[in-house]
């Protein structure tokens, strides 16, 4: 510090000294003489002028920031008319008189009051007059001036930002530009050295260098990883005068990161990896990962895995996991232990992305070799079919063999199998299974009519363990038999038009027939009509077999008449074609109808005649004779029902009341002997029979049963009356009606005597109550009531 203000003040003399020859140079060489005309008259009258120097000023130096004791001599103002009498006042004024500037009026010089700053402000410009002290007349013309304030090297090279952040590609070429770095100088470019500035490196080598005039930050070594150092801090310094000597500096720091290029091949870390997988897994299972290592970071070190040899190329797929940049092993297929053990795969790991500038680096891909061992599972057992048809024929008797469905263990033990049906699908339970051997039977015959398909499942599960278990669908077909007659296809009816003898038949069916069998076409194909064979001669009609399962029904003769026959049954036989044949007999509904001219039908009702005779008098006699049969009935059975709700009549209107005995007294005493037998509850021994209850009269007498009397001297009141209660339960000629029975009867008394008092007061008692002090606690008001008399006697 003491050198840096040493320095400072040697740099000021000198400045003073060179603003002093600068001052007397500038004084002659700006001092330009100029000639104020004064008009003279000569002898002649002829003007004369003379001409005079006058006074002008172009510029003032003063150095910035001295500090000296005294203010600083900036010039001189005088004018060649000054002799020197102190008569001429100098006067300045502009841009900082007064206050900055001061002037001597009488010698005219100019000092600097205060310390300049170039920096602030470079020059001023000032206005210098000369006047008559005495009458204020300007001498001179006005002057402008300027005072220059000459720069000093006091402001340090600053840059731009305090911090610089910049990237580069690692590996690059020598020389290769990272980032310019500018700093700038507040000093007066133009004066000295004081604003040039040199670049260079304080931190940072050998890995990177600085352009001294641009402030260019390079790069110095070849093939910087950044595998091995990514980040770098690189300090730069700008420095003024040039770089010399007494310059001023300042200092920037600079963060250099390498950023990543795709120079590293992806590798993995072992040669072989192990894995497993248990022969129960399904496809899509993740087997295993494995991963190779690749330092670049971003795309550069993506890396993909693809599966290129083994033998388990069609049982197993690998994925690759970018998030963790590992390949992930999955099961394609189902793999079995019982067949192959062990698989064997070649995976192939390579970079996404390839820089064509480092592919002498390559190759960028590596192989590993993945063994996968196949790990034994309690299998479950397995059909050798997925699926199972049946066939059986209908009416088959019960315990018929539909089929059998056979399921073995796929493990090395084989264990046992056990065969089920899902009842679920077998509700009505038509099928039984043999639990060994897998033989489906039948339980009941089947109607193929009724359902030609049903469909079951099976189980098979192990022996030793129930939970392993398979299922497989059996469809069962039911063949059809012979079973089925056929039938009219619709209830046939026909009609024939009522005719004379002489009217020729016609040729049309009266009616076309056809048949339905619910058997298979197979037992039916064709079906054949026919009359019975005792009416094969039929006289009225015939039946003709059209050959195509159907036929029509053709009248024999003419003449049909409604009043003599207005309905015929025709009785058809149909069979069919199947093996063995199957027939039924179907009476065919023929009417006799009336028809117009053209044959067209009008009515089948049946006309009425007039009878030529009329009813005979039996007749008559006998219908009358039926109706009056049928009058008496109706009578008699009239009477009969109002004879059988009388009673049910008088017995509403009668005032039927709920037998209970209420009695709205609180009782005479022991006189009231209305409600009960009050004697025999004064002397219950006296007892000798039953005593009916006075609530109802019974309508035939009940004796008491011997074990529920009380005994002969009993004077136990309670036993009385749980007897008397357990004869009222039990006795048939009471009806349930409610009762009050009202008991005065206290009991004969007890052998501790009576406590009441109420005769305590008029009796004299000459009993010892000491008793009562053993009685306990709930006695002893007792004991001292009775007890404390005694004492007092005793004691008087």
């Amino acid at each position: 510090m003491k050198e840096h203000y040493c320095l400072q003040a040697a740099l000021v003399c000198l400045g003073v000294l060179c603003h002093s020859q600068a001052l007397a140079t500038e004084r002659r060489s700006h001092l330009r003489p100029s000639f104020h005309g004064h008009h003279e008259k000569g002898k002649e009258g002829q003007v004369l002028q003379r001409s005079k120097r006058g006074w002008v000023w172009n510029q003032f130096f003063v150095i910035e920031e001295y500090t000296g004791p005294d203010p600083v001599l900036v010039g001189r103002l005088h004018s060649d008319i000054d002799s020197g009498d102190g008569n001429i006042k100098y006067i300045l004024s502009g841009e900082g008189a007064g206050t900055i500037f001061v002037i001597d009026d009488k010698s005219g010089n100019i000092h600097a009051t205060k310390t300049l700053d170039r920096e602030e402000r470079a020059q001023y410009t000032l206005m210098a007059q000369a006047v008559d002290r005495d009458t204020n007349r300007p001498l001179e013309p006005p002057s402008e001036f300027i005072v220059k304030v000459q720069d000093i090297n006091d402001n340090p090279p600053e840059f731009l930002h305090e911090t610089y952040h910049a990237n580069v590609p690692e590996r690059s070429n020598v020389g290769t530009s990272v980032i310019q770095v500018t700093a700038s100088d507040a000093d007066d470019p133009t004066y000295g050295n004081s604003a040039k500035l040199v670049y260079s490196i304080l931190e940072g080598q050998p890995y990177f260098s600085v352009e001294a005039q641009t402030g260019i930050i390079r790069t110095a070594l070849p093939n910087m990883d950044r595998e091995a150092k990514e980040e770098y801090h690189v300090v730069i310094q700008a420095k003024d005068m040039g770089g010399h000597m007494g310059g001023l500096s300042g200092t920037t720091k600079v963060t250099i990161t390498l950023t990543d290029v795709n120079d590293n091949p992806p590798k993995f870390p072992q040669s072989v990896y192990q894995m497993s997988v248990s022969e129960a897994a399904v496809p899509g299972e993740e087997v295993g990962r494995v991963k190779a290592k690749d330092p670049d970071i971003g795309e550069n070190g993506l890396v993909t895995y693809n599966i290129v040899d083994g033998d388990g190329m069609e049982l197993f797929e690998i994925t690759t996991d970018y998030e963790t940049q590992e390949g992930v092993v999955k099961l394609k297929k189902p793999v079995d232990f019982e067949t192959k053990r062990a698989y064997s795969l070649k995976v192939e790991a390579a970079n996404v992305h390839i820089d064509p500038k480092f592919i002498s680096n390559g190759p960028f891909k590596d192989t590993v070799t993945v063994k996968i061992a196949v790990e034994d599972a309690d299998e479950p057992p397995m059909f050798l079919a997925p699926s199972y048809i049946h066939e059986v024929q209908e009416n088959a008797a019960a315990g018929t063999v539909v089929g059998r469905v056979h399921a073995k263990d796929p493990d090395a033990a084989n264990s046992p199998i056990r065969y089920s049906i899902d009842r679920h699908t077998d509700l009505d339970r038509f099928f039984t299974i043999n639990p060994e051997d897998g033989f489906i039977k039948t339980t009941k015959p089947l109607d193929r009519e009724e359902t030609a398909w049903l469909n079951i499942s099976v189980f098979a599960a192990e022996i030793h363990n129930r939970h392993q278990e398979a299922k497989v669908p059996v469809a069962i077909r039911v063949l059809d038999v012979n079973d089925n007659a056929p039938k009219f296809a619709a209830p046939y009816e026909g009609f024939i038009c009522e005719s004379d003898q002489t009217k020729p038949l016609s040729n049309q069916p009266i009616v076309t027939i056809s048949a339905d069998d619910k058997d298979d076409t197979a037992n039916g194909p064709r079906f054949i009509f026919s009359l019975p064979p005792e009416i094969i001669h039929n006289p009225n009609f015939t039946v003709r077999d059209n050959r195509d399962s159907t036929a029509g029904v053709y009248a024999r003769r003419g003449g049909f008449s409604r009043q003599k026959q207005d309905l015929y049954l025709l009785p058809v036989v149909i069979s069919d074609g199947g093996i063995p044949p199957m027939s039924s007999t179907n009476t065919l509904t023929i009417k006799v109808c009336g028809c117009d001219v053209h044959g067209a039908l009008l009515s089948c009702n049946a006309e009425a005649y007039v009878l030529n005779a009329g009813l005979s008098t039996g007749a008559l006699i006998a219908i009358l004779a039926c109706i009056v049969i049928l009058l008496v009935i109706v009578v008699l059975f009239v009477t009969l029902r109002r004879q059988k709700k009388e009673p049910l009549i008088v017995f509403e209107e009668e005032d039927v009341r709920e037998n209970i005995i209420t009695y709205d007294d609180e009782g005479g005493g022991e006189e009231d002997t209305e409600a009960f037998d009050i004697a025999t509850l004064q002397n219950p021994d006296g007892i000798n029979g039953f005593i009916p209850r006075k609530d109802i009269k019974p309508e035939y007498q009940y004796m008491p049963r011997p074990g529920l009397r009380p005994a002969p001297n009993s004077v136990d009141v309670d036993d009385f009356i749980n007897t008397r209660i357990q004869e009222a339960d039990n006795d048939p000629t009471a009806p349930p009606y409610d009762s009050i029975q009202i008991y005065g009867y206290e009991g004969r008394g007890s052998v501790a005597g009576s406590l009441s008092s109420l005769e305590s007061a008029t009796t004299d008692s000459d009993l010892d109550y000491d008793y009562l002090q053993n009685w306990g606690p709930r006695f002893k008001k007792l004991a001292d009531l009775y007890g404390s008399k005694d004492t007092f006697d005793d004691d008087s």
